[in-house]
Parts: C-alpha cells; sequence; structure tokens
C-alpha cells in the first residue's frame, strides 16, 4: 500500500501556505498514521492527543507546553494536535496559540469530528486555516494512477485498461473487508467482523453520546443498522421516523449526527434542466461499505465513495466548487450521480453491476444536459463508446475509470 502519497501531497500544497492546517474525517481511516508520516519531515515535531490523560492535563495544566519542545536544529517545527476537537474551549485555544505563534510553528489539527463545523459557538477561526479530508482506502488512491485534474475534465471518458486483474482484485477487496486500514490491510473477513462490531459502538456509545446532547443512543444505533437496506434509494425520513416510533425532526437530526461524525454521508437531488425532477429526498451512502448486503446496492455505495473522495480533494486543493447529485424525476426515472461545478453539470456516471449496456435514463439525461457520460460495470475487461446523438457514452470496468479519478 502507498503511503497515503495522495494526501501527503494535499498536504504539501495546503502547509506551503498556511501556517496551520485541519485535517479531518472518519475515525479510524488513519489520520494519526498520516500524521506521523507527514512528520518525519520535520526534523523538529512534537505530538499530542487529547484522548491521553496525560497529554490532556498538559493541555489544561500548561497549554503552551509544546514551546518546551526539544530541537534538533532551526528549522521550523511541526506541532500536531489529535482529537483537540474533544476540548470544550477548543476553538479559543487554537485561534490564540495560531495569532501568537503562526510565524514561529506549523500546525497540524488532526480529529474525526467535523472541525469545520463542531460546537459553532465558539469563536470564529475563519482565515487562520485550511482544512481538508482523509477518507478510508478506495481504488483511486491505491492504484496510484490518478490523472492531473485537468486532464480528466478535459477528457473524462478516458479510461485505461492497464493492470485489470491487479485493480479487479483490490476492488473485492474494498467491497469485502472495507477502506479502513485495519480490516483491509487483514485481508480476513474475521477481521473485518470483529472490527465492524467495535467500530459502530465506540462511535454511537463514546463519540456521539460524550460529545452530543443526544439521549436516546439505542434508537439512534438502530437507526444506523436500518440505514444499509435504504442504500441506492431515496432516502424517506417519514418512513424511518414511522418505522423507530419517533419524530421526523429526531430522525433528522440523528442523520445529520452520523454524517458528522462520518458514519455516513448523502447527496441530493439536482433538478436544473431536468423536466419533473424531484427536489427534497437525499440518497444517503454508509463509509463501512460491507455491511450493505445487497450487491448492486453495495457496488454503488463504493461508486459513490470513489467520487466522494474525489469532489472533496479536488475541493480541498482549490480547484473549483465540486458537488455530487443525483437525478431522478416523477416518472422515476434515474441516474445515480452527477458531477458538477460551480452549479454547472460536468459528466453523469451511472453504476450498473451488471449491465453493460447504457441505460434509458442516462441516455435522456444526457441529452437533457449535452454532457459526458459514463456507466460504470462490476465485471469486464473491455470498455466501449456508445454513440448517443452529440454525445458519447462510456461503458467500462468501475475499477479502471475509478482508478484514473484525480
Amino acid at each position: 500500500m502507498k503511503k497515503r502519497q495522495l494526501y501527503q501531497n494535499i498536504w504539501e500544497e495546503l502547509s506551503s501556505e498556511k501556517g496551520m492546517i485541519f485535517l479531518t474525517g472518519p475515525r479510524q481511516a488513519g489520520k494519526t498514521t498520516l500524521a506521523k508520516l507527514i512528520s518525519r519531515g520535520y526534523p523538529n515535531h512534537f505530538y499530542a492527543n487529547w484522548d491521553i490523560a496525560e497529554d490532556r492535563v498538559r493541555f489544561l495544566e500548561s497549554p503552551l507546553f509544546f514551546t518546551e519542545l526539544r530541537r534538533k536544529d532551526g528549522s521550523t517545527p511541526l506541532i500536531v494536535f489529535d482529537e483537540i476537537h474533544k476540548f470544550r474551549d477548543w476553538k479559543n485555544y487554537l485561534k490564540g496559540i495560531f495569532d501568537d505563534f503562526h510565524k514561529e510553528y506549523q500546525f497540524l489539527i488532526s480529529g474525526s469530528g467535523r472541525l469545520d463545523t463542531y460546537q459553532k459557538g465558539a469563536d470564529s477561526l475563519a482565515g487562520r486555516y485550511f482544512l481538508f479530508h482523509l477518507w478510508p482506502l478506495t481504488i483511486s488512491e491505491l492504484a496510484g494512477t490518478n490523472q492531473a485534474i485537468d486532464d480528466f475534465l478535459d477528457n473524462p471518458l478516458h479510461v485505461s485498461m492497464d493492470n485489470t486483474r491487479e485493480f479487479h482484485d483490490v476492488w473485492n477487496d474494498l467491497q469485502e473487508y472495507s477502506g479502513f486500514p485495519e480490516p483491509f490491510l487483514s485481508g480476513k473477513k474475521t477481521t473485518y467482523r470483529r472490527w465492524a462490531n467495535t467500530y459502530t459502538k465506540q462511535i454511537i456509545h463514546e463519540d456521539i453520546r460524550d460529545l452530543t446532547d443526544l439521549k436516546s443512543i439505542v434508537d439512534i444505533e438502530t437507526l444506523y443498522y436500518l440505514l444499509p437496506s435504504k442504500v441506492g434509494s431515496s432516502l424517506s425520513v417519514p418512513s424511518l421516523s414511522r418505522n423507530l416510533k419517533v419524530s421526523f425532526n429526531s430522525v433528522q437530526k440523528w442523520l445529520g449526527t452520523f454524517e458528522s461524525f462520518f458514519l455516513t454521508f448523502s447527496i441530493s437531488p439536482w433538478s436544473k434542466s431536468i423536466a419533473r425532477a424531484i427536489h427534497k429526498e437525499k440518497k444517503l451512502y454508509l463509509w463501512d461499505t460491507p455491511r450493505i448486503k445487497d450487491p448492486g446496492a453495495r457496488f454503488e455505495n463504493q461508486v459513490a465513495m470513489e467520487l466522494f473522495r474525489a469532489i472533496t480533494s479536488w475541493n480541498d486543493m482549490g480547484h473549483g466548487q465540486f458537488a455530487l447529485h443525483y437525478i431522478k424525476n416523477k416518472e422515476q426515472q434515474e441516474v445515480d450521480f452527477l458531477i458538477v461545478n460551480e452549479q454547472e453539470p460536468l459528466i453523469l456516471i451511472e453504476a450498473k453491476l451488471s449491465d453493460r449496456e447504457p441505460s434509458a435514463a442516462l441516455k435522456k439525461f444526457q441529452n437533457q444536459l449535452n454532457i459526458p457520460a459514463v456507466q460504470l460495470t462490476g465485471e469486464a475487461e473491455f470498455y466501449k463508446l456508445v454513440s448517443n446523438k452529440a454525445q458519447k457514452i462510456l461503458v467500462a470496468p468501475a475499477c479502471q475509470w475509478l482508478a484514473g479519478l484525480p
């Protein structure tokens, strides 16, 4: 496995311009490992973790304890604060040290809560940091064959058929063991099951319980276990509230909490230039793909993760204002994904596990939007280009096309 080089590249770009960088993403996705990899490039580095009791006491008793760093040379030190968002006054603390020390130190702030949204009542850190996300492993990271973003945007229908067997095996492993490093690297289903059981309980029974004012932990856990069967369909909050016998607002709040703690992510429908489009219901996906039992839904979820990783990285790097949507009309015609930039559609993407012929909905919406389209399949050792009036549709193996994503 590469040493998270994709994310090290993002760090190098952002840290060259700003003295404080926030690193956020799901718990156990590898943030601490990445921080240590980054630290190797700094002769003078210091690490403190709020979850370690000794470090917590030092934060409280001597807030500037990082200034006691033992240096090896005169280069700028890197200070890493991990999980500091659990400190009640963390934003004020970081604001103070940035204002006083950003010319003397480089700061990396890592946390599994959403550092850009959590505890909004504290003083603003706006303008003092850049933020980037680290996600579970994806084929686009593991393959190491990423295109430059300008090349991708110029020709999104490009696909390489090199390393087909290797990429196919990696793709299957990601769906079998998840992209979280511990179970993925084990390559064992038993390890994945043990990890998954512990992981969910840690986040819901510890992080969510301790860091929010939510009380109905059993109902929240039940809601999460209901979600794998909802992947691939428009999510009905009223239906979930009836199943759980709780209010609509409670379910909405809990779903938002899952996103804040990186258990799930969601995409909204796109309606611009689409006749009779639906406007409200989102589609929800899990970061822990193997929880999804239906093969088609699991395949779509893995594609969604790859696309979501890509657009967040592009946004973190300042390449644009990218977003991921889906399209569905009142006749129930649907295309799984639409990538847009600054509210302008760029490319349609359909995930079909075994269908190698472009769907009627993909052709229809492509004609309406007049943009390139791709249909990704589960197993194939070839690709083809299908004409659709003035446009082309690429039908290709998901693992091959996604491996080239910037």
